[in-house]
């Protein structure tokens, strides 16, 4: 996909107010024509991240149809980032991305880009610990989860992700002395209530992504095990 002169001038212009933030909006169609609608970026670290507006999504979608996702990387090169290319396949849309202060273009579409389970980067919503039982149930049983859309700290608000939807997903509460190959463990990490997710492994061990480290593989010790709020299991398992 192109870009008109006169489109790129409104992005980058767009990008180029929001500094230091990232900037953030879609392309549309509309009357035969395309169009760029600027989106307000709701994200907590707006220097680091973007997070585009329901509000503003559902009105582009009422506006005509949705064709591209655009953001800003205001210093950094505009290459896609892994939870770019992670966010675009998950959008099913191409990308487009511009750096307002070198005025550099960068662009990745989908292409059936899948990360490795574990050496993950974190970044919550996109590539977190339920993003990686999404991935892991897809990749290793060929069990399709849901994705929900999750605010960063949603447990502080009262929100309970896990609590909420594991029986909607095909799940079932069972004992943690009963615990076998590909449960789930919901865990409360300095929390109220389960704002984290491991798969188990087998052999005392779980697959999980903790927030600013890389997805791994560890050991199922004494804190994670008294921090468990439940364990659920696929009813197909």
């Amino acid at each position: 996909m192109n870009l008109s002169d006169e489109l790129k001038r409104e992005i980058l212009l767009h990008a180029k107010d929001e500094l230091p933030n990232e900037s953030c909006g879609l392309i549309i169609v509309r009357k035969g024509r395309k169009k760029y609608r600027r989106c307000k970026n709701v994200s907590e670290v707006p220097k680091q991240t973007f997070v585009l507006a329901i509000n503003d999504y559902v009105k582009a979608e009422e506006e005509g149809e949705i064709i591209a996702v655009v953001h800003s990387h205001p210093f950094e090169q505009p290459e896609p980032s892994i939870a770019d290319k992670v966010a675009c396949e998950k959008s099913n849309l191409p990308w487009f991305i511009v750096n307002p202060t070198i005025e550099k273009w960068g662009y990745c579409e989908p292409c059936g880009f899948k990360l490795p389970l574990v050496g993950r980067e974190f970044n919550f919503g996109i590539v977190d610990c339920y993003s990686l039982v999404r991935d892991y149930f897809k990749q290793e049983l060929n069990i399709e989860i849901r994705d929900y859309f999750r605010e960063d700290k949603f447990w502080e608000k009262g929100n309970s992700l896990y609590e909420d939807n594991y029986d909607k997903e095909g799940f079932r509460k069972v004992s943690l002395n009963e615990i076998q190959k590909h449960d789930v463990l919901l865990i409360h990490l300095e929390a109220n209530l389960p704002n984290h997710a491991a798969v188990y492994l087998g052999d005392q061990q779980i697959l999980h992504h903790v927030q600013g480290r890389l997805s791994s593989r560890d050991i199922l010790g004494e804190y994670y095990i008294k921090n468990t709020a439940f364990v659920a299991r696929h009813n197909t398992l």
